[in-house]
């Protein structure tokens, strides 16, 4: 009975590719991550003679392993003009800066951070009838910045009490006078005034001033108020009427003062 010979019915997987194996029709074998079958038997002849192998399967590009780029907690994974890489996390609270070629940098944050506040309640009664400039006890409060180049921020709440009187109030830091108005002829200077006339005695009124100072310093100052007045008395947390605590009861006020780094 006459044989038929029927060759290789599927092809036959023979693992890395080596120079000294002879291969023949339908092996398969793999060199540089790629898969290769031979088209024509041969020994010695690499995967790159195109009369001898076809590529049956291309390797893709060659990517990043995240998990050996990136390693401690914190990191962050970005690419540059190369490919995938590591920033690590910094020692220190820093911002992600981004440059025009977008290259990613740590960077110490830049003004306008508050480095520290305080601030000290007053609600202690006092009184003036001094026509010269006096310190309000108890409302003045101390800082020392960090940097000469620190601003600070006040912030004032004072509850002053008037009749038929003109009084005059201004900011002191140390024995400077701060934010105050501009001199005109022979006109008072002050960081600002309350006049109350017959028709509305008895009368208290809350005033605010807020101020940017920039003391360029780093030993301690000391925010203070000054007052004085035109006649009568002025009171401080309470109004000239002192009888009713229905309609004129006592109060309070405050100065806060807040450190803004450079």
């Amino acid at each position: 009975m006459a044989t038929l010979n029927l060759g290789r019915i599927k092809p036959v997987f023979r693992g890395a590719y080596a120079g000294g194996t002879a291969y023949v029709v339908d092996d398969i074998v793999t060199s540089g991550n790629e898969t290769f079958i031979c088209i024509q038997a041969s020994t010695g002849n690499a995967t790159s003679n195109a009369s001898y192998w076809t590529k049956l399967a291309a390797k893709g590009t060659d990517g990043t392993d995240v998990g050996t780029t990136i390693t401690t907690q914190g990191d962050i994974l970005y690419r540059d003009g190369s490919g995938l890489q590591r920033l690590a996390k910094p020692a220190s609270d820093l911002f992600l800066q981004n440059t025009s070629g977008g290259v990613l940098s740590w960077a110490t944050a830049g003004g306008g951070k508050v480095g520290q506040v305080l601030t000290v309640q007053n609600t202690l009664v006092e009184s003036t009838n001094v026509s010269s400039f006096s310190t309000i006890a108890d409302l003045s409060i101390a800082i020392t910045p960090s940097a000469t180049s620190s601003k600070i921020m006040t912030f004032s709440s004072l509850n002053c009490g008037v009749e038929i009187n003109h009084a005059n109030f201004r900011l002191m830091r140390d024995s400077t006078p701060i934010g105050i108005g501009d001199a005109n002829g022979s006109r008072a200077r002050s960081s600002f005034s309350i006049h109350e006339g017959t028709s509305m005695q008895y009368s208290s009124w809350v005033q605010t001033f807020n101020w940017l100072d920039s003391p360029a310093t780093t030993s301690a100052v000391t925010y203070s108020w000054q007052w004085k007045v035109a006649d009568n008395t002025t009171y401080l947390n309470r109004s000239d009427d002192d009888t009713d605590n229905v309609n004129y009861p006592r109060t309070a006020s405050s100065v806060t003062v807040m450190e803004i780094l450079a």
